[in-house]
């Protein structure tokens, strides 16, 4: 059957979102492997998005010549269309116009859209400074309400299941495992190039074992709630999530058994040989919980 008009417009849309997920990271690129791929395609709507609002705020805009005023226009600008888009139905940005359309496919809503690009905005304080209050709330905005649009996209799999307060739970706490671990991969990168610390009353040069040991407890809790949720889900969504917690998992492995003075200067990561090991157990219905 060939598409044409809007279908057409969609699909070519979507295709540009895949390929984002594909440039930008291996690890969920893996993951959503085990996706349909019709969830698959969502998953990768959701993460263009989030990826486009990142490089505005993180690298690409400012080497482009952008100001920090003009970085904030752009954001607001972006957040605007992707609200517009979610009540038209289009948008001809088409990486706004296919999240507009998993959206309204799978009920995301405003008001977990918004608190994301609000963290996004934080991002452009250049003089902000991270006590508890503003981390757990630049976490919400920027991975927990993440987690809780992918499990829109889950629980429409098959025959859907109904989203309730536990499952919400999991999907928040296993997005926010996921940027703390990327909080410690980073650190050098985020202190150095952006000049920028998100861990609250962080001193790079007082970063001990133990501080960073209290975040990797933290994550480690934060999995273990996400992988009660996770068991709950539908099979290939539980299959994928599964290998994307179990990948974060052996993440903080590797950052506890990294001494905190090297955080600065290796960006821990996982060997692709061992990411294929995770991702096999994850499809035969195995984790390494």
């Amino acid at each position: 059957m060939t598409l044409t008009g809007l279908d057409l417009f969609t699909r070519t849309a979507r295709s540009a979102s895949a390929q984002v997920i594909t440039a930008y990271s291996t690890s969920f690129g893996l993951a959503s492997r085990l996706l349909t791929p019709r969830s698959r395609g969502q998953i990768a709507d959701i993460y263009a998005l989030v990826r486009i609002a990142d490089e505005i705020v993180d690298g690409p805009a400012a080497e482009a010549g952008l100001s920090p005023a003009e970085k904030a226009e752009m954001l607001d600008e972006l957040e605007a269309e992707t609200l517009r888009a979610m009540a038209r139905g289009f948008s001809a940005n088409m990486v706004v116009h296919a999240f507009a359309a998993t959206a309204r496919e799978t009920g995301i809503q405003s008001d977990i859209v918004i608190p994301f690009f609000a963290s996004m905005r934080m991002d452009l304080d250049e003089d902000a400074v991270y006590d508890d209050a503003a981390y757990r709330r630049y976490i919400h905005g920027s991975a927990e309400v993440v987690g809780s649009m992918c499990l829109r996209v889950f629980a429409q799999e098959g025959r859907g299941i109904r989203i309730d307060d536990g499952l919400d739970e999991g999907a928040r706490r296993l997005g926010a495992a996921f940027q703390k671990v990327n909080f410690l991969r980073d650190l050098g990168d985020d202190c150095d190039r952006l000049g920028r610390t998100y861990l609250p009353a962080f001193d790079p040069d007082s970063f001990s074992d133990a501080d960073k040991d209290a975040v990797a407890d933290e994550i480690e809790e934060d999995l273990r709630v996400a992988r009660l949720a996770i068991s709950r889900l539908p099979r290939r969504s539980r299959r994928a999530t599964t290998a994307a917690a179990d990948l974060f998992g052996r993440l903080n492995t590797e950052i506890r058994a990294t001494p905190a003075t090297e955080l600065r200067t290796r960006r821990v990561s996982v060997p692709t040989s061992v990411k294929l090991r995770i991702l096999a157990r994850a499809l035969s219905g195995r984790n390494s919980s």
